[in-house]
C-alpha cells in the first residue's frame, strides 16, 4: 500500500481544482484561493485551507457547483445574505457531501476555511459528521466557536485568516490512528490511479477484505468506499470535459472503468445534474 505521505502529495497536487465544475466560469465571479499552508502536525488531518470572496451587489446570483471531495470543511463565513440557511458571520461544519455541491453566491462574502482530508476530521476529533449536513461549529474541535470567528474575522488578509485557523487547531492534532494512515494510503491511490475502477481492487491494495474496507470508510469518511471511487472517476470525467480532452464517450468512460457509455452517462447526469453531452456544450458558452 502507498505510505500515507505519497498520499497526502496525491491529495495536494489533485486538489487545486479537481472536483470544481466549469473552472474558468466560477473564477469570472469569484477570488478563490486554495493554497494557504498546513502546520507539520496538522497534515495528516488537513489538506488545506481555501479562502473565497466575492461581490455581486446589485447582480443576479451566481451558481457554483463542485463535484466535492469526501471531505469535512470547517469554514469562517461573512456577507450579506444567509448562508445555507444560517445567519452570518458564523463558523460552519460542512459534513460531506454526497452529490453534486451547489451553492448560490449571493450580494457580496467571503469565506475562510479548513478542508479536512478524507477521514481527517473523525481522525482528529472522534465526531463524524452528518453526511449532507451544514450547522454551526459546537465543541467539536475542542475550542469555543465565538472566539474563533472574532480571531479570523480581526484579519483582513486571507493569508492571516487561514493562519489564525492554522494555530487554533495545530494544538488539538493527536498522533494520527494507524487505521487512519491506511485509510489516507488507499485514498491516494484511489485518486492517482484511474485504473482502479472497482472496491475489490482496493480491498486488494490495503491487503484486506471488502467488508474490512467498508467498516474503515464507515468509521472515518461516513461514506462507502464505492461512493468515493465513483466520485473521483467522476471528477476524472469533468476535468476531462472542462479541458477539452474528449475525443468520444465510450473512450472516456471505458478509460474511468465504465463498461458501457450509457451507464456512464446516467451516472454522470445523476450527480451532475447533466448529461456530459450537455456538461460539453455548457462549457464550451462564452464566459459571461
Amino acid at each position: 500500500m502507498a505510505s500515507w505521505k505519497n498520499a497526502t502529495g496525491a491529495l495536494d497536487r489533485a486538489a487545486t481544482l479537481r472536483g470544481i465544475l466549469r473552472p474558468a466560469e466560477v473564477a469570472e465571479q469569484a477570488n478563490l484561493r486554495r493554497d494557504a499552508r498546513v502546520a507539520e502536525p496538522l497534515r495528516p488531518f488537513v489538506e488545506r485551507y481555501w479562502s473565497v470572496r466575492w461581490d455581486l451587489a446589485g447582480q443576479p446570483p451566481f451558481r457554483s457547483e463542485v463535484l466535492s471531495h469526501p471531505s469535512v470543511n470547517v469554514s469562517v463565513e461573512q456577507g450579506t445574505h444567509p448562508r445555507f440557511g444560517h445567519d452570518l458571520p458564523a463558523v460552519l461544519l460542512h459534513g460531506v457531501v454526497t452529490r453534486r455541491f451547489s451553492v448560490d453566491l449571493v450580494g457580496a462574502g467571503r469565506v475562510t476555511a479548513a478542508k479536512f482530508r478524507p477521514g481527517g476530521f473523525a481522525a482528529l476529533t472522534g465526531v463524524l459528521p452528518g453526511r449532507d449536513s451544514v450547522a454551526p461549529l459546537d465543541r467539536q474541535l475542542g475550542l469555543s466557536a465565538g472566539d474563533l470567528l472574532s480571531a479570523v474575522l480581526a484579519e483582513e488578509d486571507d493569508d492571516d485568516r487561514s493562519a489564525v485557523l492554522d494555530a487554533a487547531l495545530a494544538p488539538r492534532a493527536p498522533e494520527p490512528p494507524e487505521p487512519y494512515l491506511d485509510l489516507l494510503g488507499l485514498v491516494g491511490a484511489m485518486i492517482d490511479d484511474r485504473e482502479l475502477v472497482r472496491v475489490d481492487q482496493v480491498a486488494a491494495l490495503g491487503a484486506m477484505s471488502v467488508r474490512s474496507l467498508q467498516r474503515l470508510f464507515a468509521t472515518y469518511v461516513g461514506v462507502s468506499p464505492k461512493a468515493v471511487l465513483a466520485r473521483y472517476r467522476l471528477q476524472d470525467a469533468a476535468a476531462a470535459i472542462d479541458a477539452g480532452e474528449v475525443d468520444g464517450w465510450a473512450g472516456l468512460a471505458a478509460s474511468l472503468g465504465w463498461f458501457d457509455q450509457a451507464h456512464f452517462s446516467r451516472d454522470f447526469r445523476s450527480v451532475v445534474g447533466l448529461t456530459p453531452s450537455a456538461y460539453l456544450q455548457r462549457a464550451r458558452e462564452p464566459l459571461g
